[in-house]
């Protein structure tokens, strides 16, 4: 029992003088419950809001004050037809679009009802619902604060892109980007600090091979896999759960090589800066899976979240490449309208390459 005892001891003092593996247990318990408590937010604020008026009359003047009154919604933009609905949503300008038909407030004072329609993105339904739900409720009140009879204003929900609201249409973008982040930046920093730990590291300072050769040789492999994977998960996503690609299957698989790049050169950069598979490990599981998960959008509406976390969620390459997947493959986006996400994304490549090549040659020296 002693040496038992006295065994523990030792693993226990081992843990702690390590000073990375030590900060990292007792600083991820905190992270996560930082993360959970933050990230899942079920309601939606600070939705971006178009407005299309056909009517132009008091009432509809007086509803459109009441809903950018309300705090929920943020005004983005002012349409002038239906045809420029479409181009609102790919372009990510709006996240909801409000449509006050023709003869609006004469509707409503002789039929009894006005339509209005409440125009949502539905590439996110859990999302689509709840805006939906907000419009009704500030109509409503503003029914009652007027004393206008009931029904009075019925609000017509139509959802872009996926009028079936279907889930999958959620989840599949979101699962790409958490597959390809797994198997790129996890596998790759730890099959590095493998051979750290292994010793055959030791081979690689004396060969006459460059840093850079090095790194595009542990590449190469995750490269050719990953890629395979994003093939077969567009495939499967199209004839098995139906999700259409609206837009460019030749842009949709370049963003996704530069979404694996992004990852790759991630997981080399983590395993320029640990020394064992443990470590690698728990820095990828902390600082890529949960935020991939929490803070890309995948899940949860990211403008929903405090500021701090949304100034956080800027950092993570999924984010950007949710943005990408999602337009191209649900609304038709091409380029014109993806550029900037395409340029985050290899400007985080650039620099995570740069100096996880600076940290390996320094290691190599």
């Amino acid at each position: 029992m002693r040496r038992f005892l006295g065994f523990v001891r030792k693993e226990f003092f081992h843990i702690i003088r390590d000073r990375r593996t030590a900060a990292i247990l007792f600083a991820m318990p905190i992270l996560q419950l930082l993360l959970f408590g933050y990230a899942i937010r079920n309601e939606v604020t600070e939705v971006r809001t178009g407005i299309l008026d056909l009517s132009h009359d008091v009432v509809t003047q007086e509803l459109t004050d009441k809903l950018l009154a309300s705090g929920t919604f943020i005004p983005s933009a002012i349409l002038s037809s239906e045809q420029q609905i479409a181009d609102a949503f790919a372009s990510g300008r709006v996240n909801v679009v409000v449509v006050f038909g023709p003869r609006f407030a004469e509707r409503m004072l002789h039929d009894q009802k006005a339509e209005l329609q409440v125009v949502t993105d539905g590439s996110d339904p859990n999302v689509s619902r709840i805006v939906t739900g907000y419009a009704a409720s500030v109509a409503g009140d503003y029914l009652r604060d007027k004393g206008y009879p009931s029904p009075g204003i019925v609000p017509l929900p139509v959802m872009m892109f996926n009028p079936g609201l279907k889930s999958v249409y959620l989840f599949v973008p979101g699962l790409m980007a958490l597959l390809l982040m797994l198997v790129s930046a996890m596998m790759t920093s730890i099959s590095i600090t493998r051979e750290k730990e292994s010793g055959t590291m030791e081979l690689l300072l004396v060969s006459s091979l460059r840093p850079i050769q090095v790194i595009v040789g542990k590449v190469v492999p995750y490269l050719t896999l990953s890629f395979i994977n994003v093939i077969t998960v567009v495939l499967m996503a199209m004839f098995i759960f139906g999700v259409p690609c609206r837009g460019s299957i030749v842009l949709l698989l370049l963003e996704s090589l530069l979404f694996i790049l992004t990852a790759l050169s991630l997981g080399i950069l983590i395993s320029t800066i640990t020394s064992s598979q443990q470590v690698a490990m728990m820095i990828s599981l902390a600082g890529l899976l949960l935020p991939t998960v929490l803070l890309s959008g995948f899940i949860f509406p990211v403008t929903s979240m405090p500021w701090p976390l949304q100034l956080i969620s800027n950092i993570i390459p999924a984010r950007w490449y949710l943005v990408l997947v999602r337009g191209i493959m649900l609304k038709g986006a091409g380029l014109a309208e993806l550029w900037k996400e395409t340029l985050v994304l290899i400007a985080m490549t650039v620099l995570f390459m740069t100096v996880s090549v600076r940290k390996f040659s320094e290691r190599l020296q």
